[in-house]
């Protein structure tokens, strides 16, 4: 294949104007993807979690498969896997040691089980490969539907629970000496986190949730040490690694993911680049906290 035809696969604006105005779903659903998952993935720094969310989409993906399999709903495959995988580990605590050994051994099972349902799902390979990579451009109306309410639940929960959470995520022994309840807020976090994750595996795929979840907090943390800051440009990157990968990916063969990976991904460059200048002057980035009770 010739170099004009890799390039044409990848940009083509061919059409442009009129396949924008198919996608608003998916555009809207990008938005609201990236302000949850920029919001969420805050915590998900602050708490050193990003080998968890890889965990639970993990699982959310063999919950998708088996769904599909099955003939079921996917998403609601993907919103059980990803429940049951944050629940198990929210239920592990605060020991970074325990949690991280049993994160390992659930993310190959989960991974294992999700591709022997793929492997016995006799349908479109599209539908495969789509729980993988992402297939947002197919986003219909009832799925930005549980989108947006699913979206209303974890911000919801967020509200509720952000003082007392944000002071356990960044100090959790004094906060359980304040009296703040450290386990049942792990519990609550890793469930909003398993919703999380199951909406971003329908819009990115199994594989690339980091990108949305975590990408765009850790590169906030490079630039700023203001924890309102921190949340914002997490949103704004968030926001802008999905919705710009969409609006790239339109007029492509290609599928949406490694655009949203690519722009996420040159938005930390960048950040870090930034933050190694500022902290050569004497500024230091933030840092997500140590592991407790090892």
């Amino acid at each position: 294949m010739s170099d004009p035809d890799i390039w044409d696969r990848i940009f083509n604006f061919d059409d442009y104007a009129q396949l924008l105005g198919l996608v608003h779903n998916s555009i809207i659903a990008g938005a609201v993807l990236g302000l949850v998952g920029g919001l969420i993935g805050t915590f998900v720094m602050m708490r050193d979690l990003p080998f968890a969310v890889h965990s639970i989409s993990e699982l959310s993906f063999a919950g998708a498969s088996g769904a599909l399999l099955l003939g079921a709903n996917v998403g609601l495959g993907s919103l059980t896997g990803s429940v049951l995988a944050a629940l198990v580990i929210g239920l592990l605590g605060n020991r970074a040691r325990d949690r991280n050994s049993s994160i390992g051994v659930l993310m190959p099972f989960g991974l294992g089980l999700g591709v022997l349902f793929l492997a016995l799902y006799k349908g479109r390979s599209a539908n495969k490969f789509g729980l993988l990579t992402g297939q947002i451009v197919a986003v219909d109306t009832p799925q930005l539907t549980w989108l947006i309410i699913t979206s209303a639940i974890v911000l919801a929960g967020l509200v509720m629970i952000w003082r007392p959470l944000a002071f356990a995520s960044t100090d959790p022994e004094l906060a359980a000496g304040r009296g703040v309840p450290v386990a049942a807020l792990s519990s609550v976090f890793m469930l909003l986190l398993g919703l999380t994750v199951a909406m971003s595996v329908q819009i990115v795929g199994a594989l690339l949730v980091l990108s949305v979840v975590c990408t765009p907090a850790a590169a906030a943390m490079r630039i700023t040490a203001s924890p309102l800051l921190v949340t914002a440009l997490s949103v704004v990157f968030a926001v802008g690694s999905v919705v710009g990968g969409i609006l790239l990916s339109l007029g492509s063969s290609i599928p949406i993911s490694p655009y949203v990976t690519t722009i996420s991904f040159l938005i930390y460059i960048v950040c870090r680049i930034a933050g190694a200048r500022r902290h050569r002057r004497g500024w230091m980035p933030v840092r997500p906290r140590t592991a407790i009770a090892r």
